[in-house]
């Protein structure tokens, strides 16, 4: 509807057994009662000098791209009746965003993976920051108000930086997932065009049964050569 305002949420997720991510209705469900202030969304990518003999200086090769972070500033959490129609005390409030993104999920041994969505930003990830900044209290010290910062790291599954990865660049590190019938012989062979490097590899990923690759297993193949 033109004019609503849009508020931000953030749901949990799950991930399918084909590594897609996608929001889990049996998961808790935050919902901002009031917008952050702003956010920002960090983008980083790294680089390695090659030191060559004799070279007045080195050039830079791309070695990696890390995860983007999102950085939410000032989530106000309101318990004053402010926004009319709308009185959730501040300690329910912080309890509904701690169980969304912080509560580790005992069933995946891991802390939760969540979907936030605010206007045209949607972003999938999991919380490595989060700082409460209590303002406003009631006489017996309840809170109030409070105000949040939360810090977000990119989520993504093994099978889509599989898919992201060029197997025609032997300069990028490659997480592949082992299909049935894969050798390290041959996946050497698609990376990086050189079958030989198997031993290197199986030293790489603490292989000692090489021969026999484990389907679903996920390997390492970093720049060689």
């Amino acid at each position: 509807m033109s004019g609503q305002k849009t508020l931000m949420k953030i749901s949990g997720c799950a991930v399918s057994k084909d590594g897609a991510v996608s929001v889990d209705s049996a998961r808790p469900v935050f919902e901002a009662m009031i917008n952050p202030a702003g956010y920002e969304h960090s983008f980083t990518i790294r680089y390695a000098k090659n030191k060559s003999l004799g070279q007045a200086g080195n050039e830079a090769k791309y070695s990696s791209t890390d995860p983007e972070t999102l950085e939410l500033k000032e989530l106000v959490l309101d318990g004053t009746g402010a926004i009319p129609g709308r009185v959730i005390p501040v300690k329910t409030q912080v309890e509904q965003l701690r169980n969304t993104v912080y509560t580790y999920v005992g069933t995946n041994h891991e802390a939760p993976i969540v979907q936030l969505v605010w206007g045209g930003l949607i972003f999938y990830g999991r919380v490595n920051g989060m700082k409460m900044k209590y303002t406003l209290f009631k006489p017996n010290g309840d809170p109030l108000r409070a105000k949040v910062t939360l810090t977000l790291t990119e989520f993504s599954t093994a099978e889509e930086i599989a898919k992201q990865a060029q197997p025609s660049s032997p300069d990028l590190t490659h997480l592949v997932v082992v299909r049935a019938g894969d050798t390290l012989p041959l996946l050497c062979e698609r990376i990086y065009k050189d079958p030989s490097y198997y031993l290197e590899v199986a030293r790489i990923n603490g292989l000692t049964a090489f021969r026999m690759l484990e389907p679903g297993a996920r390997l390492r193949f970093p720049p060689l050569g």
